[in-house]
Parts: C-alpha cells; structure tokens; sequence
C-alpha cells in the first residue's frame, strides 16, 4: 500500500513557487528557482567544513537508463522522475513512500535523439507534473502517486517526443517538445493545471501568413525543426517566460535559406496566452545543431555603470550572450570556448554573428569544412549555475571539432532528417571538456578544470564558496568557488549527467545527486574509458558527519 502523507504536503502555492530560491528548506523548481541560478544561500556546508561530508542514504531509483533528472523537495519528501516511473523518497531516511510506474510504446524508443531520458518535474497545488517519451503530460496527486490527469501532446510516429521538465508560470504547465533531427515543426504549449486541457500552442516555425513566415522559403516550415526541449525560466515581475528553441530542420541549411525564425533562439512570451512579446535569435540559418535551447539564467548585472535585469545563456555555437529581460536587447556576446570558426564575433548593433571567410564559403559552394564547436556545442544541455556573490558563472564546457559536408536530404517518418555528411564529432586525446568559472560579461575564465573525458553533469554553488559537479565516471565533487581548487569528491558507482540540489532541515544542510551513466556522450562516441563504469539509477544524500 502506498504510504499516505501528511495534509501540509498538499499546497504549493504561486507564491511558494515565486520565493523557492530564497526558502532553501524546499526546492519547489527546477533550478532551485525561477531565475535558473542553481544557488542556494546556505553556507553550513563550505569550504572549511566540505571536507566532512558525509553520506546519510542511498536508494536505488530502479533504472538503467541515463538519470538527467532534478529533484525537487517539499515538507520532508523528495520527489524525482526516470524515464518511466515517479517517486517520492523520506528525504531523512531515503525510504521510497510511493512509486508510480507507466509504459510506453517500444518503438519510442527509436524515437528518442539523444537517450531515453527525463529531466524531472513540477510542483504545484498539490500536484506533480511530468513528461513522458511518448509525448504525454500527466499529472499525479503527490500524497500517493495517483495519476489525475494524462494530456496527449502529439503523435509520436511523426519523430515528436518529450524529456522536458515542465515549469508553471503564473499557474500554467508550461513544455516543450522534442524531436528537432527528425523533420517535426516544433512548439511549446501550455495547459490548465487542474484539469490537463491545452490552453495554447506556440509553433516554433511560423506559418506563411504568420509574422517571421516570410524567413522560410516554400514549405520548409512544416519540417523546420525549432524543438523547445529545455526548460525555460519566469519573471513573475515581468510575467514573461523565457523560452529556447532549437536547430533548424534539416541540418543543410540551404534547403531553407534565410533567418529562419525563430530557430535558436529565445521566445519571451506570455504564460497566460504563449503571445510572444519579443525573441532574440543567436544563430540565424543554423547549419551546425547550434540549439538555443540551453537554460536561460536570470540576473541583476551592472552594465557600464547601469543596473540591467538579464538573462545568461551560454549558447551552443561557442559565445556567451547576456541580453535585456525586459526588452530582448543584446548588450555582450563573448567567445567562452576556444577557436570558434564559424564566426569572428557577434554584431552588437544588429545581433548578428559574423561569420567567417569558411563559413562563407560553405554556404556559398557546399564546401566541407572542420567546424568548431562541433554539434555538441561548446556546452551542451548540463546547466550552468551563477553565484551573485563571486558574479561568476560555473558551467561544463566542451572542447570537440566536427566535420561538416551538407548534402541533399531526404524526409522519411521517424528518421533523423540532415542533409549532411555525418562523420560525427572528433574529440582530442586529452582535455575534451573543463570545468569553468566565467565572467559573463568578458566569457573569459577566471579559472578553468581540464576534464580527459567531457562532464555532461549540471552545476550548482553555493554562499559557502562551493561549486559541486558530477563526471562521467561517477565522482561527484567540491570546488573552491574562487580558484576552482578540488576540495572534496566522492564516488557515486555510477556516470553523473544529473542535476544536483542542496537543501536544508532542522538546521542541517545537505546535497542530493543522482547516479545513472547515459545520455548523448555515453550513447555515440563509444569511449573505452567508460566500459566498466556500469549503469546507475540511484539517488545520494549527504550530510556533514564526522
């Protein structure tokens, strides 16, 4: 029998949601807050004490499949999503209080770009709300696992799926798709929290008629890609939510010449209605996968002597943009990563990138060239967390190249849709990924952890003066948030490409991590050095001890 919670665990309210990153006795979002920071202001835990830390529980989440997801806490009970079951975990003792499991058609599977995973979910009104591969939303009463309501987005044989985590803004349950590689038209929808029903739906891919239709020529809109498969972050101020958008489809980005909105970029827009009120785009015409779907993180940054209120993204194609919440304006775009060639810089004025003489040329004649950053992007999906009090931004980055030759394509259901010449991405012997600790204004490092093998774990910092990250080999780790020096690790059995939290009760702080080796490295690039590191499916917690 399912265990029965008590009645506080029932209502979380929008202000609750609001005030997550300030309450850390709870983490009621994804990003520890609706700005994405992943900060937290506890500091028991810190750099004189991160030695002693110790863990209190561990318990097996029945999975062997990649563990992306976040974990959320509320009143003592930590909820946390696989591919195909939710939980609810005793967060003193790590005893599993209820499990509800679901299937899915297998050929979903197929279906699945880039691993069959989830990336957790929401709460709200004494709800959880998820996702599944097969393109459902579902919500279930949090006392016992109960699902109350199960909305179908899409049909999956079309290449559609979700692994979002769901975010609700101004009291709607906001996702977006996946399947940008597979020829779908992407969009974000948003639904009524209490009953499930489809509120609206916000296409990516503009239609003829429709503002921004005019940037793509003849039909390639129905296939134009624009997946929306990372979770944005809300302004309850402003009430916009900020929203990323993928690469354009096919890959071959002279079938669709042209801007090609709003591909890879970022849609400000209306939770109540999805109206877009201003968008940003980082890279028109994207011919190399350079989604824009990464993880928009809210500031208060001062901008040649002015207050601005910004949001961060450390872009796919190799530059960090920091742009105007309020009014979409770009005010810096800097190289964070190595010898990007594909473009020189970006225009300030018109918000453009430069592109080079090669990337010229290959849009002119077809001509291959080695094009860096590869399709993984100088960072991929893994979040990226800002500490307000170093001002610093601590993100996994990645160091690969990428052969790149277009060619005509060729639509087929439920195939990836290219147009390339995929030889796959060409990574170095050594130094395939740092550990980095960022000026967001300059994307300059102040410093920088060499990693022989890329971490595609997510980031957290703390007032303690921590940074934690996780490696695919299983160890989880403490830096010093100002010179990056290791502190503490611990090895967790299995591959971290998880989110990790920290929160407190009665007085104690602690820090939670998921273990579960998989995702798209782990999938394609076939690194002996991971042959023994098995598959995970558990969740850690750790405490100070002595």
């Amino acid at each position: 029998m399912a265990a029965v919670l008590p009645a506080t665990a029932f209502a979380q309210t929008a202000d609750e949601l609001k005030a997550d990153a300030t309450t850390p006795g709870d983490v009621l979002t994804y990003g520890m807050g609706y700005g994405l920071q992943r900060y937290s202001p506890l500091d028991q835990v810190n750099k004189d004490t991160v030695g002693k830390l110790r863990p209190i529980w561990n318990i097996t989440i029945s999975s062997d499949r990649g563990e992306e997801a976040q974990p959320l806490v509320y009143n003592g009970v930590i909820y946390t999503t696989t591919h195909n079951a939710t939980m609810a975990i005793d967060a003193a003792t790590g005893r599993q209080l209820w499990r509800a499991a679901f299937e899915y058609p297998p050929e979903t599977n197929a279906l699945a770009c880039c691993g069959i995973v989830n990336r957790g979910a929401a709460l709200f009104d004494g709800r959880l709300y998820r996702t599944t591969l097969d393109a459902h939303v579902i919500a279930l009463d949090i006392q016992d696992g109960k699902e109350l309501w199960r909305s179908k987005a899409t049909e999956i044989a079309d290449g559609y799926s979700f692994t979002v985590a769901p975010l609700v803004a101004n009291g709607v349950v906001i996702t977006g798709i996946s399947g940008g590689e597979y020829g779908t038209r992407g969009f974000i929808d948003g639904w009524d929290a209490a009953t499930g029903k489809q509120l609206w739906r916000r296409f990516t891919i503009p239609e003829p008629t429709e503002k921004g239709g005019d940037t793509w020529p003849g039909d390639t809109w129905k296939r134009g890609g624009g997946p929306a498969w990372l979770t944005g972050s809300y302004d309850p101020d402003l009430d916009l939510v900020y929203w990323g958008t993928g690469n354009g489809g096919p890959w071959n980005p002279n079938v669709r010449k042209g801007d090609n909105l709003y591909i890879c970029s970022v849609l400000a827009i209306r939770p109540k209605t999805g109206e877009i009120v201003w968008y940003y785009q980082f890279s028109p015409n994207d011919p190399f996968d350079y989604d824009g779907t990464n993880e928009l993180v809210q500031a208060d940054l001062t901008i040649e002597g002015q207050a601005k209120k910004v949001i961060m993204q450390a872009n796919r194609n190799g530059f960090f943009y920091v742009i105007d919440r309020e009014n979409g304006k770009l005010l810096t775009a800097s190289p964070f990563v190595k010898d990007i060639n594909w473009a020189t810089g970006i225009n300030l004025d018109s918000g453009r990138p430069i592109e080079s003489e090669e990337m010229k040329k290959m849009r002119e004649t077809g001509a291959p060239f080695v094009v860096v950053p590869s399709a993984l992007g100088g960072k991929n999906w893994p979040h990226m967390a800002f500490n307000p009090d170093t001002g610093l931004v601590y993100a996994n980055t990645l160091n690969a190249t990428m052969h790149y030759e277009p060619i005509a394509p060729e639509y087929r259901q439920g195939t990836f849709y290219l147009g390339i010449n995929f030889l796959g991405v060409n990574w170095p012997d050594k130094e395939r990924g740092y550990l980095k600790a960022i000026d967001p204004l300059t994307g300059k490092a102040k410093w920088e952890r060499p990693y022989e093998i890329p971490s595609f774990s997510s980031v957290l910092t703390t007032k303690g003066g921590l940074v934690f990250s996780g490696d695919m080999t299983g160890m989880f780790s403490a830096y010093d948030a100002d010179s990056g020096k290791k502190l503490w690790d611990y090895q967790t059995g299995s591959g971290i490409i998880g989110q990790p939290i920290t929160w407190e009760s009665g007085g104690k702080q602690y820090v939670t991590v998921s273990s579960g080796i998989g995702g798209v490295y782990a999938l394609f690039v076939g690194d002996e050095r991971l042959a023994n590191v098995p598959t995970g499916g558990s969740l850690t917690t750790f405490a100070l001890g002595d």
